[in-house]
């Protein structure tokens, strides 16, 4: 069977300028360049981008991530303001908020994630926020911290599927993350999100939906992998389109509210939409 690498257009000056002004201004992080995502045009036309707090250097190292691994910068504590200037002049809605892992904190960042949110829900407390966490390693006190925030969903990202986890994640535990997933939909409406291209089958797929549906997760973003950098793990496989819509009619048999699915979908696409 041929497999068709997917193809996106190159970001227009003129397209993401606003966005990029503001991010620029403020000295701030998008998770939409430092991923090298590949809806980064579109999205900023829209006047949407995922903010990456607490600095863009991760204290993992995932095979397939094109965020720095190394020892992370201090806290900028003036961050939540600036984050909260920038949605306003932006006019934003909806916010999704992410971070790398900061294992190096004491709090795992978690305190960070609430002051960000604190902040925008001051300039309108209609504004939407989505809060895209790591597991603050299952810590008790940081994962009440957000269920007891204003965000209006809590995601976290489980990735791949367990039998590939621990090669693609190593510093990272494929049942941590369902215990995260569980504990927030107890609370919130709550995401996930998968790539595919790794080497898995449909088989571990469905163990992978039928994991993150008993958790509770309403809400999933299936996407394709495309290697960032020689150094990062190779594509096996290419999904086409027909695949996708594919896993996406699979997935919502195990009881996902929203799916969405696609070669260029990530974790954040069209999260105001979900």
């Amino acid at each position: 069977m041929k497999y068709f690498k997917p193809k996106v257009k190159a970001p227009i000056d003129e397209v993401i300028e606003k966005t990029n002004f503001i991010i620029k201004k403020y000295n701030l992080n998008t998770i939409c360049f430092s991923s090298k995502c590949p809806n980064i045009s579109e999205c900023f036309s829209r006047g949407v981008a995922t903010f990456m707090i607490l600095g863009n250097i991760c204290t993992k190292n995932c095979r397939f991530c094109n965020v720095t691994s190394a020892k992370p910068l201090k806290v900028d504590e003036n961050e939540p303001q600036k984050i909260a200037e920038a949605v306003k002049y932006l006019n934003l809605d909806y916010v999704v908020i992410t971070s790398p892992d900061r294992d190096d904190l004491n709090d795992y960042g978690s305190s960070q994630f609430v002051k960000v949110i604190e902040e925008i829900s001051k300039i309108n407390n209609q504004i939407k926020i989505e809060a895209l966490t790591p597991s603050f390693e299952g810590d008790l006190n940081s994962l009440e911290s957000l269920v007891n925030s204003k965000a209006y969903k809590l995601a976290h990202n489980i990735e791949t599927t367990e039998n590939l986890h621990k090669y693609l994640k190593p510093k990272s535990d494929y049942k941590l993350s369902l215990d995260v997933l569980e504990f927030y939909s107890k609370y919130k409406l709550t995401k996930s999100s998968i790539i595919v291209g790794f080497g898995e089958n449909i088989k571990d797929l469905k163990l992978t939906f039928k994991d993150l549906s008993n958790a509770g997760v309403k809400q999933l973003t299936i996407g394709q992998y495309l290697q960032p950098s020689p150094k990062h793990t190779k594509v096996v496989k290419y999904y086409t389109n027909e695949e996708f819509k594919e896993l996406e009619l699979i997935a919502k048999e195990y009881g996902f509210e929203s799916v969405i699915s696609g070669q260029l979908v990530r974790s954040s696409y069209y999260a105001d939409k979900l």
